[in-house]
């Protein structure tokens, strides 16, 4: 074959097209979510954020966000919850999972819930380009009584 009929190899800062649906997303990323929703406003409430991850296409001003919080339903003053939320902006839209355990829960089912979301985080992150590092966090033991509960039988 003719080396100069070869055609050069794709630019690799050429935009792809692909075709996203909030259904594939939350299929692909957000399975084991306990709620998923679309929306044009965020559903977070800043008081009430933890902590905060974000990703950023700053071209285009698309992103990917972590968050945790904990809140209180309306109808239920007394248990304490804890929410992990991937929100995942596109354009407009938000398409946003949650991952939800009762404060004070037993600690395998908030691993699992913060481990799901993470990882849906650091999948969700190559749609705006971006790797995820995990960082090294150390866990002190908890004391003889475990963790406070909201109610004590």
């Amino acid at each position: 074959m003719n080396h100069d009929s070869t055609p050069p190899e794709p630019d690799w800062d050429g935009p792809l097209q692909l075709t996203l649906t909030p259904a594939l997303l939350f299929h692909s990323l957000m399975a084991t979510a306990t709620a998923v929703h679309t929306g044009w406003e965020s559903c977070i409430d800043e008081t009430l954020v933890l902590a905060n991850q974000l990703a950023l296409d700053d071209a285009a001003g698309h992103y990917v966000r972590l968050v945790e919080q904990e809140y209180f339903e309306e109808a239920d003053q007394e248990n304490l919850w804890h929410d992990w939320t991937l929100e995942i902006r596109l354009g407009g839209v938000l398409i946003t999972g949650h991952w939800q355990s009762p404060v004070g829960g037993p600690p395998w089912e908030w691993e699992w819930q913060a481990r799901e979301a993470e990882q849906a985080f650091e999948r969700a992150c190559v749609l705006v380009g971006r790797r995820v590092s995990r960082g090294l966090v150390v866990v002190e033991p908890q004391s003889a009584n475990g963790p406070a509960r909201s109610t004590r039988h």
